[in-house]
Formats: structure tokens, C-alpha cells, sequence
């Protein structure tokens, strides 16, 4: 069930992605839907995801002709985050978010005119805490024995209202 981003549930999500270096960003193109690996920056999650590419990429041409985009985290635990794109040049962000293995990984500076952000900002999140054993043994239990598995459910989803 669907319920307004809390501190708590913001700090919950921050927690389970602060270790993931690598998100699967997932944009529209004609063909349907396309995922592709991304390094997320180092900044804390506030409801917005940070990526560094280029404007010679398919996910630049995609984005600008559709926001809609999903993120997706895979490490202790799952996360999808569901948000609208939105290309930022702003030189200064750039210079903040750039580190010197971004020199060596896309072969030029921040303040080449061809490097761009995108800056996802999230509507809602859904998150599997791969920790929690009781839930995911009540959960298994009541599928098996044909119950009703809604009361252990193993996710969480939260929408981020702005």
C-alpha cells in the first residue's frame, strides 16, 4: 500500500542505496522500454538521483522526448525508483558532482559542453529488505499453504510527495 514519503522512509531509502555504486536506469525509446547501467553520484538521497552522461547517447534522446524513468538498486536489498528525468547543464553542479575518475571513465572534463547530468526526481519507491527472514518465512508459509499473504507482505512502496 502507497503511503506519503516520511523522514523516516527517506532515511530508509537512503540506507539501502548509500553502498550501491551502480543503479539500472531504465528510459523509453521507440523500440519500448531500455535499461542500462548508470554510476549513481555520491550525494545523499534527498529524492533526487544524480547521473553523469553524455549528449551523444541514446539515453539523452530518449529522456528528451520522454521523463518518465525508473531506477533500480540491487545489492543487500532491492530498490525501484519510479521519477521523472530531467537534463541539467549547469556548470556548477557538474564541478560539485565531478570526480577524477569520471576524467578517466569518459575521457574529458566537467565543463565540456557534451557532458550533462540527469536528475531523477523521485515520485515513489519500492524496496525489498532482503533481511527480514520472519516476514519472508510468513510470506513463503502463507503462499504455500494458500492463505491470504497480504498482511507479510516482503516490500515497502512509498510515494514522494513535493
Amino acid at each position: 500500500m502507497s503511503k506519503l514519503m516520511k523522514q523516516e522512509e527517506m532515511e530508509t531509502l537512503r540506507e539501502l542505496i548509500k553502498d550501491v555504486g551502480t543503479a539500472m536506469l531504465t528510459t523509453v525509446s521507440e523500440d519500448g522500454l531500455v535499461s542500462r547501467p548508470m554510476k549513481t553520484q555520491e550525494i545523499e538521497f534527498d529524492g533526487d538521483l544524480w547521473f553523469f552522461t553524455k549528449k551523444e547517447t541514446n539515453k539523452y534522446e530518449e529522456i528528451s522526448h520522454g521523463q518518465d524513468v525508473n531506477v533500480t538498486y540491487a545489492g543487500k536489498s532491492y530498490v525501484s525508483v519510479r521519477g521523472r528525468a530531467e537534463i541539467v547543464e549547469d556548470l556548477d553542479k557538474k564541478k560539485d558532482l565531478w570526480s577524477k575518475a569520471y576524467e578517466t571513465i569518459m575521457q574529458t572534463s566537467y565543463d565540456d559542453p557534451n557532458v550533462i547530468l540527469i536528475k531523477v526526481k523521485a515520485e515513489a519507491a519500492e524496496y525489498w529488505e532482503t533481511g527480514n527472514f520472519t516476514k519472508k518465512i510468513a510470506f513463503l508459509y502463507k503462499r504455500m499453504t494458500g492463505q491470504s499473504s497480504k498482511s507479510t507482505d516482503v516490500n515497502e512502496t512509498v510515494e514522494l510527495k513535493r
